[in-house]
């Protein structure tokens, strides 16, 4: 009989069965589960609810459950549709009919919302944490190469000089304002839905802030309907992870292109490449594409929420089933792209003199010798023709600005002097740059020590949440005292 099958007459057909059922993909918050239920009853004991001596044989009948799933000597059975009513199900055998007192004062609707509140919860301190250490990895080629440059692009084009290290701190400001994205959404998934009942509450006299203060909840929700339909904290996280592979994406575009032999600008360790089945000459940047490629299945998790979402009268509906394998499949996939890309930065070589000679066979230094035209009173409108006529120039010559004699030069303005060689050197027009967010590398120095900071405060801010998070150490939370 299925636990909640009184009002039936016949048994669920086999194929509604296994199509409801999201006992495959939702078995792995059991853990989850099961610290939700001990804080719940010992909230039931707590309040007079359910007398001690059957609160202690819950509890123990729940650790023990804990302890064969660990082991690995349950079976998790469609037939019992989900993690919850499986559990419920090992605890009735464990324990006996006390076992099914368990779900006093509680339905599944809130006890689902908070087994996901509890899952994302710790999911988002384990992404946080690892979008650090990529930030980390990318702060220190910044700091080992504060005096390559390299060409910097617009539209792909080369556009003007940049440092290397510069370059990379333009990631480290993407993670950073995606670690605080993530720990913004933290806000809306520490807190309690459990007590919410079905839609309105129970009858029982519960303690919803004895609860919450168990299992480390900052709030609680206030409104029992938006408590067990509300899926916008999912939602919230799988736009904030949209974002953030969206800045992976980017950043493995640049890999790719970089370790190719047209740029050749860096060299990937043979750890994170793969080969070709055919061509032996061949070393393929396949963890970079695959992240980029994998970021499109985030964003259609995002979309297909907000699809589920959309159209849904309140309370709960089982349309709401279809939040959970999204949210699986968006933590593992942000979880094995940080995971990979750290160690792909930090090992990943980067051939500068390559990166001096493309800097030195461009025109990316056209714009300093506008600059240098407007120091000499030229309206820099003007400034703009006339190195735009130096540029045609030099490419019918085959030959660079640098590479032009002072005659020559004085061919488009008689303003021209000596001392243009000098402005147009790579050192001199990337250091030219000392403005705050600029290439410069002082500008450079400040960015990393300002970025240093703030990972500091960022893994304060971890520290002082991780307790929330550890479920090994809530498990006691249902020992009566």
């Amino acid at each position: 009989m299925k636990l909640w099958g009184g009002r039936f007459t016949k048994p669920t057909n086999q194929l509604v069965e296994e199509y409801t059922a999201s006992i495959s993909f939702d078995q792995q918050m059991w853990r989850q589960d099961i610290v939700g239920s001990l804080a719940h009853v010992a909230m039931l004991g707590k309040c007079g609810i359910l007398p001690m001596d059957e609160v202690r044989q819950i509890i123990a009948g729940l650790k023990k459950v804990k302890e064969k799933i660990e082991r690995g000597h349950v079976q998790f059975v469609v037939a019992h549709e989900d993690v919850h009513m499986n559990i419920e199900k090992m605890l009735i055998e464990e324990i006996g009919p006390v076992g099914g007192k368990l779900h006093t004062g509680r339905s599944r609707n809130d006890q689902v919302a908070l087994d996901m509140h509890l899952y994302l919860r710790e999911k988002l301190m384990e992404i946080i944490q690892l979008s650090m250490y990529l930030q980390e990895a990318l702060l220190e080629q910044a700091n080992s190469h504060l005096d390559t440059v390299m060409p910097g692009y617009t539209h792909l084009q080369r556009a003007q000089p940049v440092l290397f290290g510069y370059h990379m701190m333009a990631y480290v400001s993407m993670l950073q304002r995606d670690i605080e994205r993530m720990r913004d959404c933290w806000k809306r998934v520490n807190v309690l839905p459990l007590g919410a009942g079905a839609l309105a509450g129970t009858t029982f006299p519960i303690d919803r802030a004895f609860v919450a203060e168990l299992l480390q909840f900052d709030g609680i929700y206030l409104n029992s309907m938006d408590a067990v339909s509300d899926r916008d904290f999912i939602v919230e996280f799988l736009a904030s992870a949209s974002l953030l592979m969206a800045h992976l994406s980017r950043l493995c575009e640049e890999l790719v292109i970089w370790s190719s032999q047209e740029f050749s600008f860096v060299e990937l360790d043979d750890a994170f490449c793969t080969g070709s089945s055919i061509m032996p000459q061949k070393k393929n940047p396949d963890v970079a594409e695959l992240v980029r490629g994998k970021t499109g299945r985030v964003y259609g998790n995002l979309f297909g929420l907000l699809t589920v979402l959309k159209g849904l009268p309140l309370a709960y509906n089982k349309d709401m089933q279809e939040d959970k394998e999204g949210m699986f499949d968006t933590v593992a996939t942000l979880h094995g792209a940080l995971a990979l890309l750290t160690p792909m930065i930090q090992t990943m070589q980067v051939k500068t003199d390559r990166m001096r000679q493309a800097v030195t066979q461009d025109f990316s230094n056209a714009t300093d010798l506008a600059d240098y035209l407007v120091r000499k009173e030229m309206p820099f409108r003007q400034a703009h023709e006339v190195v735009g006529r130096a540029v045609l120039y030099c490419i019918e010559q085959q030959k660079y600005l640098l590479d032009l004699t002072l005659e020559e030069f004085r061919m488009f303005s008689a303003d021209i002097d000596s001392d243009v060689y000098e402005a147009l050197a790579v050192e001199t027009v990337v250091n030219a740059r000392d403005v705050l967010g600029g290439t410069a590398r002082g500008q450079v120095e400040a960015q990393i020590a300002a970025y240093r900071e703030l990972l500091k405060e960022t893994h304060a801010w971890v520290d002082k949440n991780s307790q929330k998070v550890m479920i090994e150490s809530l498990i006691d939370v249902g020992s009566p005292a």
